[in-house]
């Protein structure tokens, strides 16, 4: 962020950051939707310890993960560009960066999905745009996420996402051994 914000600008600058990761974000969406169709991606899951439930419902609940992307990322639009929420794009107060936090978990699991689900999808669009590593540090920076839901083994991630890759890694191979004895 530009030096010696006060903490109204710093929320504000916070807010602009999570409004153009959500707005990138979109891209990766998009490229995932040709390799992640409902039939074989029937729920929102990252590794096989998390499967994440949709909020974009009035009860939270499980949705095919082409659907949970499309359904977050317009959620969350909703909620940025939401005048009861964030009435001023020149002003963020103290409460609405928690809501901000909120969002951020929320899309953070599209980036889980894609690493975990469609690691070639991800590696080729993390490549270019370095979006999974940019995001993962703002939230690590500024507290907005705790480390045990950062799963993601990018650069600026904690440890423990790498210990969750090679537990799924590990999980994997040996689903693969079992149907090979099958």
């Amino acid at each position: 962020p530009p030096v010696n914000l006060s903490n109204e600008e710093l929320n504000v600058w916070k807010y602009e950051q999570v409004r153009y990761f959500c707005k990138q974000l979109n891209w990766l969406s998009t490229e995932l939707q040709g390799y992640c169709p409902p039939r074989k991606y029937p729920q929102m899951i990252a590794t096989e310890q998390w499967i994440f439930l949709c909020a974009a419902h009035k009860t939270p609940k499980e949705c095919a993960a082409v659907d949970y992307m499309r359904h977050t990322l317009h959620f969350v639009g909703n909620q940025l560009n939401d005048p009861k929420r964030f009435p001023s794009r020149t002003t963020v107060k103290d409460v609405a960066v928690v809501k901000l936090s909120n969002i951020c978990r929320r899309v953070y699991r599209i980036f889980a999905h894609a690493y975990y689900q469609h690691k070639s999808v991800y590696e080729a669009f993390e490549k270019e745009t370095r979006l999974c590593e940019r995001f993962t540090k703002f939230v690590c920076k500024y507290n907005m996420m705790t480390d045990n839901n950062l799963i993601v083994p990018c650069e600026g991630a904690p440890d423990e996402a790498r210990q969750i890759e090679k537990s799924e890694d590990k999980s994997r191979q040996e689903k693969r051994e079992q149907r090979a004895k099958a």
